[in-house]
């Protein structure tokens, strides 16, 4: 079935949209933040301006009722009538967050946000009446429109007072088409500015045989007769500026424009304007008009925009690619084919490009965190006004970039963090100035690269966390025993149980036991792990720590206690055999390693994974040094290494829950099933355990 190409123009503008919000809220970041230029407030009000322009062609009531008000306000910002006060940037954000709930709702289908009228409201109050002349002097002064009538000055075309008749000569150029821009939209736009006569001059167009499909051919000029002023006609044009022929001026004029002179109609051609040669150009050659350059080409195409699904199907042949290659470099080695033979060459050359492709894939599905902590900024915004709170969002490492899957499934666990963190971390304005602190209390997003995985921090310089408090709620409700004996980490992580919920009252945000053990469930359920550290009147910092991808890594094979195991390499620092003056006992059943004046806990791989009891002695044996969320170090001792290979990432999440140590498994090219490992997991949940507690006891 022919896909509908209304349907895919439509779908382009939301995309837009989208493209267009963003600006919108960094340029709001900007001028809350200080920066009051003239240009920063002309990208806050041409994205408001842009939206609304679109919604129009696409007849979106709504969208462009809300669009032109807050406009309205914007102008008035932009003239220096209104100032950049807290209060009007505050109402800025909510309305920007208004028109994203407009975009989402004329997009599908829905109502659109029912407190809309209340903040425009509040914002027109802070604008002030226009800065216009009373109606009545206004009215004693319309008398001078009869002007326009005489042979004016053609300057007055800049006017912006408005005149009984308008011509307009619209040239398009190939540009427009290759932009996805279509004249008729704006044909019809301009007729709800008032009665128009258009006529389409098409002489110039060659023989279908030599006409290139491409090219511009077609030119309009447009007779326009309505109470509207020229900034009303330059306004429906503002997406196609700059790849269009266009004048304006009062109708009346006696000079000639119209390229070609030959119309659809045969209604009197009326007197046209006259068009610069530069721009009259492209219509009236004989030849076809000129192309775009290919800079401009390149300019035009340098985002494609591609159906998800599309994508993802490409990532899952991909990576039954990379097991395929796998399998035939298993079956090559079996086989004993030197490795200098042309089958051998010919294999290192397919794995090269095998990995050249995955990881072409893996950027296409990679996405910078910035539109998901713009999210996060909106959600501060809403539950601080909720709660009488003041908060500022401080995000660092906007550009960080994430498998686009992992950004999707990331946005409700991260609401929670951050609402948590407005609601229950940060103090009252009047407790954080007792306190000696800032009324405005402070929270940071933070994203970053660390050991092969992405490190999502969500940290509030609030009170920190009520570590007795937490105890006491826990034992009234029978999840610990009354002498429990707990360290600050195992007190923390009770507030992950289910039900659990240190507020006293319901509120729109908290008091329902509902929370902090969702998230962890969505944070394990993509292979990651939450943590929480907490200094009493500093505040408290929970960290994500998530894998890059879902898809394909980059593994070393291990060998222990007959079982192959991978372990990601982004997260191996380097491998070395131990002496026995690298070894240190450390308590009766635990040893660490010395290793150039540092020391790093050692951990028996078989003996946690519970293959094997620890080894009577660890000399001569191989261990990885792994780099930890946290930055410190760990060394995993394995009886072999026997290779480095990208590994297609299968997860076990849904068919038997999080694993502690275990972060998915692979296929091996000898067609075994081998567990990927998650070092930092391992390490938290270990025993250390290196000797056996019945050799500790006879020594």
């Amino acid at each position: 079935m022919a896909q509908d190409p209304m349907a895919e123009i439509r779908a382009s503008f939301f995309v837009e949209c989208e493209e267009l919000l963003e600006r919108l809220q960094d340029a709001l970041t900007a001028i809350e933040a200080g920066d009051h230029d003239p240009e920063t407030i002309n990208v806050v009000f041409r994205a408001v301006h842009s939206i609304k322009g679109g919604a129009g062609a696409f007849a979106l009531l709504p969208l462009v009722a809300f669009a032109h008000r807050f406009e309205t306000v914007l102008d008035a910002l932009r003239s220096g009538q209104m100032l950049p006060s807290p209060e009007a940037i505050k109402r800025f954000f909510q309305a920007a967050d208004l028109m994203q709930d407009h975009v989402r709702a004329a997009r599908d289908g829905t109502a659109g946000p029912a407190n809309a009228d209340e903040v425009l409201q509040a914002l027109e109050a802070l604008a002030g009446p226009p800065a216009e002349m009373p109606l009545a002097e206004v009215a004693e002064f319309q008398p001078l429109a009869l002007v326009l009538d005489l042979d004016a000055d053609p300057g007055i075309a800049d006017s912006a007072e408005p005149q009984t008749a308008w011509q307009v000569f619209f040239a398009p150029h190939a540009a427009l088409y290759a932009t996805g821009n279509e004249p008729l939209h704006l044909l019809r736009a301009l007729s709800a500015l008032g009665t128009v006569e258009t006529r389409c001059a098409y002489s110039a167009a060659p023989d279908l045989i030599d006409l290139d499909p491409e090219a511009a051919w077609l030119a309009w000029q447009i007779t326009l007769a309505g109470e509207v002023g020229v900034d009303d006609i330059r306004e429906v044009f503002d997406f196609v500026e700059g790849v269009c022929a266009l004048e304006i001026g009062p109708a009346g004029g006696t000079n000639a424009c119209t390229p070609g002179g030959q119309t659809e109609t045969t209604q009197p051609r009326p007197a046209a304007l006259h068009l610069p040669a530069a721009e009259a150009a492209p219509a009236r050659a004989s030849g076809p008009p000129p192309q775009p350059t290919l800079a401009a080409k390149a300019a035009e195409s340098a985002t494609v925009r591609v159906d998800l699904e599309r994508i993802d199907r490409l990532v899952n042949l991909v990576g039954e690619l990379v097991i395929n290659q796998a399998m035939l470099a298993q079956s090559v080695a079996e086989a004993g084919l030197a490795p200098s033979s042309a089958v051998a060459n010919g294999l290192e050359a397919f794995m090269m490009l095998t990995r050249d492709l995955q990881d072409s894939v893996m950027m296409i599905r990679a996405q910078p965190v910035k539109p998901l902590f713009q999210r996060m900024a909106r959600i501060v915004r809403e539950a601080s006004a909720a709660i009488g709170k003041e908060v500022r969002l401080h995000p660092e490492g906007e550009a960080t970039e994430v498998d686009k899957t992992v950004i999707e499934r990331l946005a409700d666990p991260l609401t929670h963090m951050v609402r948590n963190a407005v609601d229950h971390g940060l103090e009252t304005p009047e407790a954080r100035q007792r306190a000696g602190k800032p009324r405005e209390g402070l929270v940071t997003l933070r994203a970053m690269h660390r050991a092969g995985r992405v490190l999502i921090e969500v940290e509030d310089d609030g009170a920190g966390i009520n570590r007795a408090k937490v105890r006491e709620i826990a034992i009234s409700r029978g999840l610990i025993a009354a002498d429990a004996v707990l360290s600050n980490a195992e007190i923390d992580a009770l507030l992950f149980l289910p039900g659990f919920s240190t507020a006293t009252t319901v509120s729109a945000l908290s008091g329902r036991g509902v929370g902090m053990d969702v998230v962890r469930q969505a944070i394990q359920s993509l292979g990651g792990r939450v943590t929480i550290t907490s200094d009493p009147g500093l505040g408290s910092k929970f960290s994500i720590s998530l894998p890059l991808t879902l898809a394909v890594l980059d593994g070393m094979v291990v060998q222990v206690a007959g079982q192959k195991l991978v372990v990601p390499l982004s997260s191996i620092l380097e491998t070395a055999a131990l002496t026995q003056d690298d070894i240190r006992a450390l308590g009766p059943q635990t040893h660490v390693i010395s290793v150039r004046g540092a020391i790093v806990p050692l951990y028996d791989l078989g003996t946690e994974l519970g293959f094997r009891q620890p080894r009577s002695s660890y000399d001569g044996s191989i261990v990885l040094f792994c780099v930890l969320d946290n930055g410190s170090s760990a060394a995993l001792a394995v009886d072999a290494i026997l290779e480095q290979r990208q590994v297609v990432i299968k997860g076990l999440q849904k068919a038997y829950g999080h694993i502690p140590g275990v972060a998915a498994a692979t296929i091996l090219g000898d067609g075994q099933i081998a567990l990927i490992l998650d070092p930092a997991d391992l390490v938290r949940s270990a025993t250390g355990h290196t000797r056996a507690i019945a050799l500790a006891l006879a020594g």
